[in-house]
Parts: C-alpha cells; sequence; structure tokens
C-alpha cells in the first residue's frame, strides 16, 4: 500500500445482512447509492459483489480521497448509511492510495481489509465483526459487476 497525494484513492467496503429481511430495502439504496456513484465527480471506475451469507462487497476507484468523501457524505449513499448500522452485523471498510489505476482482486481487498481495515458501527455485530476475521469472498459469488463513470 501506497499513501500519498495526487494518486489513484481506493475504496473498499464490506457488509453482511443480518437477515433475509432486510434484503429489500438495502437493494433499493444500493441502486439509488450506485446510480449516484456513476454521476459522481471524480470517479474513476468499481466494482460491486454479492457473496454468500448476505455479504456485499463494493471497490472504488476515485481520483482522490476528497472526492470519495463527497460522494459518500451526500445523496442516496448518506441517506443509507444510518439505515446500514440496524440492517448489518459486520461491516467494514479500507483505503489507500496507490500509483495505477488498476483495481486489486476480491483476494487482495480482503487482505487489506483484514490488516489495515476499520470495523463499521453495528448494532448486532457478530464475533466474527468484532474479531476482524470476516470471510474471504469465494470463487462462486453470487454477482459480480463493474461500475463505470456515466
Amino acid at each position: 500500500m501506497i499513501f500519498g497525494e495526487n494518486m489513484p484513492f481506493v475504496s473498499v467496503t464490506r457488509l453482511r445482512l443480518s437477515s433475509i429481511k432486510h434484503l429489500l430495502p438495502f437493494m433499493l439504496y444500493n441502486f439509488k447509492a450506485t446510480n449516484q456513484i456513476k454521476r459522481s465527480e471524480g470517479f474513476l471506475k468499481g466494482k460491486l459483489m454479492i457473496g454468500r451469507k448476505l455479504t456485499f462487497w463494493t471497490m472504488t476507484l476515485w481520483q482522490d480521497e476528497q472526492s470519495m468523501r463527497k460522494y459518500r457524505n451526500t445523496g442516496a449513499h448518506l441517506k443509507a448509511m444510518p439505515k446500514l448500522i440496524k440492517w448489518s452485523n459486520e461491516a467494514s471498510v479500507v483505503s489507500w492510495t496507490q500509483e495505477t489505476n488498476d483495481l486489486p482482486s476480491w483476494q487482495q481487498a480482503h487482505k487489506y481489509l483484514q490488516e489495515q481495515g476499520r470495523p463499521s458501527k453495528v448494532n448486532n455485530p457478530t464475533k466474527a465483526h468484532i474479531t476482524k476475521q470476516t470471510d474471504k469472498p469465494g470463487d462462486k459469488n453470487l454477482l459480480e459487476n463493474e461500475l463505470y463513470p456515466r
């Protein structure tokens, strides 16, 4: 990992819904936040992944950290964040700058999440959330999707 200015900024998030009853409202907010990200200034590209056990991953590449923060703190994403505290039993985030515009693999993102990530607040955390020992992304994920700016 490299930390520096004027280098692409990577953000990775992972969350696990605590119940299937949260899936529909989560997907609605996810749809809106995905549309928001595609229109966000400074967004370069990204990937979404749905794994087993109601686990959702995002990986985004930005021109800089300021662009990511502007997206995170506005619009649909801002509205969704407080709900995730109730809906999730695992949530974490990691970010870094790098020299290239290439997105890392999901396995590399998981490694960074384990080593450098921080857990997000959730109301009913699992033991894996507390110990930062979350499941690795599998080879057979339910869905993967690439994101590009509009």
